[in-house]
């Protein structure tokens, strides 16, 4: 839905995985072989996928200022379960907080969080406001703002909506 460019370092891969569900017209991208491949899934594992996708849209509404999403699980149950393990760079002596396996999706997606949180941009992610959409998108917006994931799209059906009900 969004023309924005895609989210930095790791949240690239929440955006990713959010942006897996088009809620306009239900497409499911992980009930496709290519879709899961993008991300690294069996087939088996759709449904934990599918559990981590809807906790962590609910998280990027909250980031937007919606309230929480009490039909979902709590993202940091979830991210409560991913191994991880903090690296430390010999050359430079830098820290990072990894997945203990890199295989599973919980744990590079909590590893991606951890990541953000440093860097201060986690806030910066959020979910597009429109009922229609809630697709994933990275506020570049100066004072962090951002409503919408596309201007052209879904602010001007909300717009349109304000004006008409005037």
């Amino acid at each position: 839905m969004s023309e924005r460019s895609a989210a930095p370092g790791g949240l690239a891969l929440v955006e990713s995985l959010v942006n897996t569900l088009d809620i306009e017209s239900g497409a499911d991208a992980l009930d496709t072989e290519d879709g899961r491949a993008r991300l690294g899934l069996t087939h088996d594992e759709v449904p934990a996928a599918r559990e981590l996708r809807e906790s962590l849209r609910a998280a990027l509404l909250a980031h937007a200022g919606h309230p929480p999403d009490t039909h979902v699980v709590p993202l940091d149950d979830l991210l409560a379960s991913a191994p991880l393990r903090v690296t430390v760079d010999p050359t430079d002596g830098s820290a990072a907080l990894t997945p203990a396996d890199a295989r599973p999706l919980l744990s590079r997606v909590a590893a991606a969080v951890a990541e953000a949180l440093v860097a201060g941009t986690w806030l910066r992610l959020k979910a597009c406001e429109a009922d229609t959409c809630h697709w994933a998108y990275y506020d570049r917006s100066p004072a962090g703002r951002g409503r919408w994931c596309s201007m052209q799209v879904c602010g001007a059906r909300a717009k349109m909506r304000r004006y008409r009900a005037k």
